[in-house]
């Protein structure tokens, strides 16, 4: 997303695809993002010229593994492979899952990068030695521009191996994989979120690049949120590949359950999240068995009153991350002869939000305030049944950034701010745009949610 240094506006927009992946092994070779920004960045080559600077906000929690000449050992994990739970599992027995909360934030599942080394470490022994740089995915894209080896605290605060609330590596905690590594070494310099990672290299392709300034980068929910603007009280809600729920708080949120993951933003505050692993490719998985397009679904699931007449679909279908189910599959109950399309693709899209707002209450009772805007991004927030139904089940207006692709919008800030020398935070509220109203409710749904963390909680027992 180019968007304009004075005002804001967006100027103009390019997309490459980056290859599918489905869990429990989901990776992917990092040249394949490489190839995609230079193409993407390719197609706005007439702008190149003019173009100040650069940021990158990119999937958290995934693991890049440099040799001495910078090339992959391995293709990476992402945040969606499941494979590590194991290891998930073993480092909170040798470490207790209060110590991680309270140095890290969160505790180790499936997702964190501190079980996806681990997981290497199981089985690609001595591979790990090998390791000349170890980084997240945005981070390797923001290296491969810059030549700069930095992250900041938004993003790293995913690995399980930062302190958020020190803004300091742990590497006592990474010593538990492999105590013979000097972690330090491996891992990127902490920079403020604000502060250039340096300038474009001369990178063949992208001459007319050259010298532009480049943003340390983030994590995408953490660009998301410069995106937004979002402040205390607001709630994230965002709708893609995974489903999180978060909002921004001045004091960090240490959660031993695992159920919160007790972030770091790229503002000098936190923004606590729950992250689902099955959203909008849970409905999108419905639409393909109706047989019908993206609108059409959204009409049938608004033709099926709010409990879809009894039908209720609890969306692990690749396994979960909240709660830790890895193995889980999607459990559906209520069916019926007199059950409808409607009625299932209303149950879809109730299970997905339910499962995200299920998490939102147990960050309530962190303190967690939701007095604000209900703001929803990702491919999900452009569906008129999602809208709806999320002001259904919650009893409040829905709301949307009029900016769409808040993670590259709020990429953008960062690169104006590195550009400006101003904050992160001060860019998100010079560039603001006010929230538009996407739907209203229209019945009460709560008791739906009510239900579905019943038969939810029961089935995480009887699986656990």
């Amino acid at each position: 997303m180019l968007r304009s240094l004075e005002s804001g506006d967006v100027i103009a927009q390019a997309r490459k695809p980056h290859p599918p992946t489905t869990p429990p092994c989901s990776e992917q070779d990092p040249q394949a993002w490489w190839d995609a920004l230079t193409s993407a960045l390719d197609e706005l080559k007439a702008w190149q010229p003019r173009i100040a600077g650069l940021a990158v906000g990119g999937q958290g929690h995934g693991l890049v593994m440099l040799d001495k000449d910078d090339r992959a050992l391995r293709p990476a994990k992402l945040w969606n492979d499941t494979e590590s739970a194991t290891q998930a599992h073993e480092l909170c027995r040798k470490v207790d899952p209060e110590e991680w909360a309270r140095l890290t934030g969160s505790v180790p599942g499936p997702a964190m990068t501190i079980s996806k080394l681990a997981w290497t470490e199981h089985h690609c022994p001595g591979l790990l030695e090998k390791c000349h740089r170890i980084m997240l995915p945005f981070d390797y894209l923001v290296y491969r521009l810059s030549g700069s080896f930095v992250c900041e605290r938004g993003g790293a605060s995913g690995t399980g191996y930062f302190n958020p609330f020190t803004n300091s590596w742990e590497p006592e905690l990474a010593a538990v994989v492999n105590n013979r590594i000097d972690w330090l070494s491996l891992w990127p310099a902490i920079i403020p979120s604000h502060q250039p990672a340096g300038v474009v290299k001369l990178i063949p392709g992208l001459e007319d690049l050259a010298g532009a300034v480049v943003g340390v980068g983030t994590g995408d929910n953490m660009s998301a949120a410069l995106g937004m603007n979002l402040k205390s009280g607001d709630t994230g809600i965002s709708i893609g590949t995974s489903g999180t729920l978060y909002g921004i708080t001045p004091t960090g949120i240490a959660d031993s359950t695992g159920i919160i993951n007790g972030y770091a933003d790229a503002a000098d505050r936190f923004i606590p999240m729950i992250t689902t692993l099955n959203s909008a490719k849970v409905t999108d998985t419905f639409r393909t068995l109706l047989g019908v397009t993206t609108d059409e679904f959204d009409a049938l699931a608004l033709s099926s009153p709010a409990g879809a007449n009894g039908l209720q679909l609890v969306p692990w279908l690749d396994g979960e991350r909240t709660p830790n189910l890895p193995d889980a599959t999607g459990h559906m109950r209520g069916l019926r002869t007199t059950t409808t399309r409607e009625d299932m693709a209303r149950a879809a899209v109730e299970g997905v939000l339910c499962g995200l707002l299920a998490g939102g209450l147990i960050l309530k009772q962190h303190g967690f305030s939701d007095d604000g805007h209900i703001v929803v991004t990702g491919g999900g927030a452009k569906s008129s049944a999602y809208r709806q139904i999320l002001a259904d089940l919650t009893g409040k207006p829905v709301w949307v950034s009029p900016v769409e692709e808040t993670a590259a919008a709020g990429a953008a800030i960062q690169a104006a701010a590195a550009v400006l020398g101003c904050t992160n935070a001060e860019m998100a509220e010079r560039w603001c745009r006010p929230f538009v109203k996407v739907a209203d409710p229209r019945e009460d749904a709560r008791h739906v949610l009510n239900a579905y963390v019943n038969y939810a909680n029961a089935l995480s027992g009887e699986l656990q």
